[in-house]
Formats: structure tokens, C-alpha cells, sequence
């Protein structure tokens, strides 16, 4: 038995180092992706002609050096090993390499390993490590743009009631749509009494919807721990970035990356140890 679960999680392991791979061209590429479809749509919304642009999507064109134009060749794509084979640079002009590339892909790589290592070879299994590839993914095109494009959390949230409803989850259905309500409801009460008493946005919707989803995958009990650790942590990160004169221009920091960090620790340890940790 424990020999099976350790080939298990290697061949998850294995797994989540690809989709690792193929999640840094999401958290670089979808947020192009859509702010061109906006232009494009704004643009004929206006009468105006569409711009012909290249063909840019997940797909085409193949990966490239941003700063030489070398194409990424296929042996040096291959997740982790490739970055340390070229020592972290451009085989062509010897360019660094953001070190946050293999790190994706080592994280994507262990989150599964340890999803396939608890759940086995199983939908479970599956399941959870797409909702951890989808948050991590989340965590960094936020961080990275201040978006959550619902391209993955709407499908994220209906992901967490279809598992809830094909019991590869412990949350039931009724708790899993009840935590999905709430989430969204919880934050979107929060953004308007914020927004009414200070006339500012303290938020935006796609907090609401990445909210409703981890409601969705852990039932509308987790809700409070994951928002108080959340919020504990997203302060402090801001405060030190305060300090430190890190903070963006107009003084923010995004939530989602704090909300996916703390949907991700719910899910490795489970969202009552964050209250236990908290003393509550």
C-alpha cells in the first residue's frame, strides 16, 4: 500500500510539474488574451475598425525570449530541469530567466504530489489538484494585474459543486451551494458598506467570485476561517509594504492572492486548523 501511494504521487508529481509549465503561459498570456477581446469589443461597440493584430492566445505563438526573440526550443521547456541545465539564462543571448518560473512549476509539482500521495490515483485527487493549479494561477495574474478573470474562477466555483455533487469531496451538495451563496454575498455586503460610508472601492467582483468558489470546494463552514486568515495576512503583507515603500501607485495591495493562499492552506491542513492556530 504505501508503495503504491509513493508511485501515486510521483505520477502526480510529474503531472503537476507539466501543468506547471503550461500555468506560467496562462498567468502571463490570459491577461493579454482578455484585454485585447476588451479593445476588440470596445472598439466595435464604438463603430470603429478592429486593429489586425498577430495571432496571440495560450497556444500560438510558440514561447519565446522577450528580450532576444529566441524561440523556446522543446528540451529547454522541460519543467525545473531545463532552468537549471541553462543556469537560468537564455541559450541565445544569455538573458536571466525570472527565477518565478520554476518555482510555479515546483509548487504546481508538489501541490499535486501531495494531492495524488492523501487521495490516490482517484477523482479526488484529480479534483483537488486542479483547484490548487487554478488558485495558484489566480494568486500570481492578480498579483501580477490586479484581475481575477472569471475565465477560471466561474469555472473553479461550478467545478467545486459538480465535485461536491459527484462526492469527490467531503462537503456536501447543500453545504457546498450554501458556501458558494455566502462567500460571494459576504464580500459583496463588505465591497458596498465600504464603498457607501467612504466612497471608495475596497475590492473588486472577482473577490467575489474567487470567495463564492472556495465556498463552493469546502462548504459554507470554512468561510470564516479562510477570510480571517486572509485578511490577517493580507494586512500585514500590506503594512510591511507600506514600510518598505513596495505599495503600488494609489497605495493597494489585491486580496486574491491572500484569499487563494488561505484556500490552499484549507486544503493541506484543513480550514479548522486555521482557527486552532488562531486560538478561536
Amino acid at each position: 500500500m504505501q508503495e503504491s501511494a509513493i508511485v501515486f504521487a510521483a505520477i502526480g508529481g510529474v503531472l503537476g510539474l507539466l501543468v506547471g509549465s503550461f500555468l506560467n503561459v496562462v498567468i502571463y498570456r490570459l491577461p493579454i488574451v482578455l484585454e485585447r477581446q476588451w479593445a476588440a469589443e470596445c472598439a466595435e461597440m464604438a463603430g470603429k475598425e478592429i486593429e489586425e493584430v498577430p495571432v496571440f492566445n495560450l497556444v500560438r505563438p510558440r514561447s519565446r525570449c522577450p528580450q532576444c526573440g529566441h524561440q523556446v526550443l522543446w528540451y529547454e521547456n522541460i519543467p525545473v530541469i531545463s532552468y537549471m541545465f541553462l543556469r537560468g539564462k537564455c541559450s541565445a543571448c544569455h538573458a536571466p530567466i525570472g527565477i518565478r518560473y520554476p518555482m510555479v512549476e515546483f509548487v504546481t509539482g508538489l501541490l499535486f504530489f501531495w494531492s495524488f500521495w492523501r487521495w490516490g490515483l482517484t477523482p479526488t485527487a484529480a479534483a483537488w489538484s486542479g483547484f490548487s493549479a487554478a488558485l495558484l494561477a489566480l494568486a500570481l495574474i492578480d498579483w501580477d494585474t490586479t484581475l481575477l478573470p472569471d475565465d477560471i474562477t466561474l469555472p473553479l466555483l461550478w467545478a467545486g459543486l459538480i465535485a461536491s455533487a459527484l462526492r469527490w469531496t467531503d462537503v456536501p451538495l447543500t453545504a457546498s451551494l450554501w458556501g458558494a451563496v455566502a462567500g460571494y454575498l459576504s464580500l459583496w455586503i463588505i465591497y458596498w458598506a465600504f464603498k457607501l460610508a467612504t466612497g471608495k472601492e475596497g475590492m473588486g467582483f472577482g473577490d467575489f467570485k474567487l470567495f463564492a468558489a472556495i465556498g463552493a470546494w469546502f462548504g459554507w463552514q470554512a468561510l470564516v476561517p479562510v477570510i480571517l486568515m486572509a485578511s490577517v495576512i493580507g494586512a500585514l503583507v500590506g503594512i510591511a509594504l507600506k514600510f518598505s515603500s513596495g505599495l503600488r501607485e494609489g497605495g493597494y495591495v489585491p486580496f486574491g492572492p491572500f484569499l487563494a493562499g488561505a484556500g490552499l492552506t484549507a486544503m493541506v491542513f484543513g480550514p479548522q486548523s486555521i482557527l486552532r492556530v488562531a486560538g478561536l
